[in-house]
């Protein structure tokens, strides 16, 4: 058993030899960069074993995973992030414990969690998801709509916003300059709405978290200003 999972620990360290190498580049500083570890469907020993090596956030992209998880490793300390789409009938299940809510797209699913979060007296902090990609498949507020809805949201007493999040478009080839180009526009433009918004220094939003950025591109996304990671492959390995 001794060793069996020393390879999270290897991976870890060259992900954050590579986020420094791409912060220098571009001359940030890495150590604002927060590594969100994207386990959905690794097993929750795997996920103990990333906490050992000082991994302490965690991403879902299923609720009913993240709560059995959650139930599984409740002695960690582990900050809990849900990146995937969340349904209104299931927000009651993750806001006790939820640290982040990567995927607030609508007023619906902001006043279910403010309803929820109010019940047990809990501020549920979120990001606003957006589609930069402007995929009909993808979650995710449109570009035009999205400070009207974090306008709305703040008026939430048990809702605070923290900040946007995207998922560019899918690259079919990691290395093709065209589809490299397209997801670093996807980012700018999210980078272009966070700093809007929080230059309007409206109550109630935080704009702390760009949430943008994962094994395929997280480099990009770095370079266009991300600040938060959201990386499963790089630290895991290839899923099944």
């Amino acid at each position: 058993m001794a060793g069996k999972y020393d390879y999270i620990e290897s991976n870890l360290l060259k992900l954050k030899q590579r986020i420094k190498s791409v912060c220098d580049g571009v001359g940030r500083d890495y150590k604002e960069i927060y590594v969100i570890a994207v386990s959905k469907t690794f097993p929750a020993e795997l996920i103990s074993s990333a906490v050992d090596f000082n991994q302490l956030d965690f991403g879902e992209n299923k609720v009913q995973e993240l709560v059995s998880k959650q139930e599984e490793l409740s002695d960690r300390i582990i900050h809990w992030h849900l990146v995937g789409h969340l349904q209104t009938n299931k927000v009651k299940l993750v806001v006790p414990f939820v640290f982040l809510i990567h995927s607030v797209d609508s007023l619906k699913l902001a006043h279910k969690i403010q309803t929820e979060a109010s019940k047990i007296n809990s501020v549920v902090k979120c990001l606003i998801q957006v589609n930069t990609s402007g995929e009909e498949q993808k979650s995710g507020c449109e570009v035009q709509h999205t400070l009207k809805l974090v306008k709305e949201v703040a008026g939430f007493e048990n809702v605070k916003i923290k900040g946007l999040m995207t998922i560019s478009r899918m690259m079919n080839d990691e290395k093709d300059e065209n589809e490299r180009k397209i997801a670093r526009e996807n980012f700018r433009v999210l980078n272009g709405l966070f700093n809007e918004i929080k230059a309007k220094n409206i109550p109630n939003v935080d704009m702390k978290y760009l949430s943008m950025g994962m094994t395929a591109d997280y480099d990009i996304a770095i370079e266009e200003g991300s600040n938060m990671l959201r990386i499963g492959t790089a630290i895991f390995g290839e899923r099944n």
